[in-house]
């Protein structure tokens, strides 16, 4: 809140208080751990204020719908609270309402992936010596 000395004393600036940056406000609500990396996703077009690319300094507004791409999770959200302050994660909980089909397409997902195979098999560690052998082979040629 930005407060001004003038003849009246206090005067405060009601624009400031319901405006904050986004990036600012996607590292308050624990979306991403560091500002840096915040920015970086909004630039990159992984986050898109009510279904557009916006700016890290986008002033977010109370009511916007937010789309935020995390890796391979997903999230759609409504801002319910504005902060620059990155408090505990109690209070970053109550600064957004994810939409239930979000939420659920993002467990469904998960899910499947759970119970998918590894992609590729696990290795025991170094190769013996007859794999060194067959590895040598396999590159070189049978000379």
């Amino acid at each position: 809140m930005a407060v001004t000395q003038r003849d009246d004393r206090l005067a405060v600036d009601a624009d400031s208080v319901v405006r904050v940056r986004l990036d600012q406000w996607l590292w308050a609500a624990r979306f991403f751990k560091t500002r840096a990396l915040a920015v970086e996703a909004v630039t990159g077009g992984k986050v898109h204020v009510s279904g557009q690319r916006s700016k890290p300094s986008h002033a977010i507004r109370l009511g916007e719908m937010l789309r935020i791409q995390r890796g391979t999770e997903e999230y759609v959200v409504m801002v319910k609270g504005l902060s620059s302050r990155r408090g505990p994660a109690k209070e970053a909980v109550l600064l957004y309402e994810e939409a239930a089909e979000s939420r659920q397409r993002r467990e469904e997902i998960n899910e499947q992936r759970r119970l998918q195979p590894p992609v590729s098999p696990s290795t025991a560690g170094r190769p013996t010596k007859q794999d060194r052998r067959r590895i040598v082979r396999f590159t070189h040629g049978n000379d």
